[in-house]
């Protein structure tokens, strides 16, 4: 059985900015989706080959999604991570490669704890990669929460082994040919568990803060029942569209500016109704299935 943090590394995005969200999200049960599960299956075959290349054994993963794209991209994933264990070899006479290493990052964080795809430490510096094979949002590293806890869970059980002054965080995203790197110095990581992340992970924890809508909704649970999020854009849609007589060409802007944000909320208001409906027989006063 999988055990699921409560506040995740892959969600710290939404309830660093949301804190109360990390709870809301509880009362809703797990859905997964095509584009997880290929996820999924690209994240077995970039572990299963980087073990191969390692001479460590490992069982060749089966998935529905297997196919020459995905054999592609993982491959030269695997050539990648490889490149950077030869280059921490260079300056290190004996550097540690980690491929799918549970971490540990209570100490920032409650009961916080996830899985780096690959950690590779060394003298100098720590390198942690995360493989991203979704392709509908860019991922960058600059400042990204979630490889940042990474990067702190890693420290925790390193930095005593190692001279780390600098800790590298780097995405991996094949289909959008992006692979961006931040680097961080390790006091500076650290400062911002201490100042930033601490305060709002135990306001998290407790269920405690302001629910504050924003990009990084798209993800969340909670996001087509969420009040917060549905007053925020009633309150956009009064303020942007009832403005008598003629709109001037300044509003028509600020209207093209966020309608695709309104509009795609409004699809998932539909998607969730139309789910209830089918799959747990649930009757919409005034409204019916065609």
């Amino acid at each position: 059985m999988t055990v699921h943090a409560v506040l995740s590394a892959s969600s710290s995005h939404r309830w660093l900015k949301c804190t109360p969200s990390a709870r809301l999200e509880l009362e809703f049960e797990d859905q997964t989706s095509e584009a997880a599960e290929e996820g999924t299956a690209a994240h077995a075959w970039c572990e299963y080959k980087l073990h191969k290349a390692l001479g460590q054994k490992c069982t060749k993963p089966k998935t529905k999604f297997d196919c020459q794209e995905m054999d592609a991209y993982t491959n030269d994933y695997t050539a990648y991570v490889l490149e950077q264990y030869e280059q921490a070899k260079a300056t290190c006479k004996a550097p540690l490669m980690l491929i799918e290493q549970h971490l540990d990052f209570s100490c920032y964080v409650p009961q916080g704890f996830g899985t780096g795809d690959c950690i590779i430490v060394a003298d100098g510096k720590l390198h942690v990669i995360d493989f991203k094979y979704g392709q509908g949002v860019l991922v960058t590293a600059d400042h990204n929460p979630q490889m940042m806890l990474y990067a702190l869970g890693a420290l925790t059980l390193f930095d005593f082994l190692y001279a780390i002054p600098e800790v590298e965080l780097t995405i991996y995203q094949p289909r959008r040919d992006n692979v961006d790197t931040w680097v961080v110095k390790v006091e500076d990581l650290k400062a911002w568990a201490e100042k930033e992340l601490k305060p709002h992970a135990l306001l998290a924890f407790e269920g405690r803060g302001e629910y504050t809508p924003g990009p990084h909704c798209q993800f969340c649970k909670a996001k087509a029942l969420c009040r917060a999020r549905a007053e925020a854009n009633l309150s956009v849609a009064r303020d942007d569209f009832a403005i008598p007589p003629i709109l001037t060409d300044e509003e028509v802007e600020k209207i093209l500016g966020t309608i695709e944000h309104l509009t795609k909320w409004a699809e998932e208001i539909y998607s969730y109704a139309a789910d209830a409906a089918i799959n747990h027989g649930k009757k919409w006063q005034g409204f019916k299935l065609v």
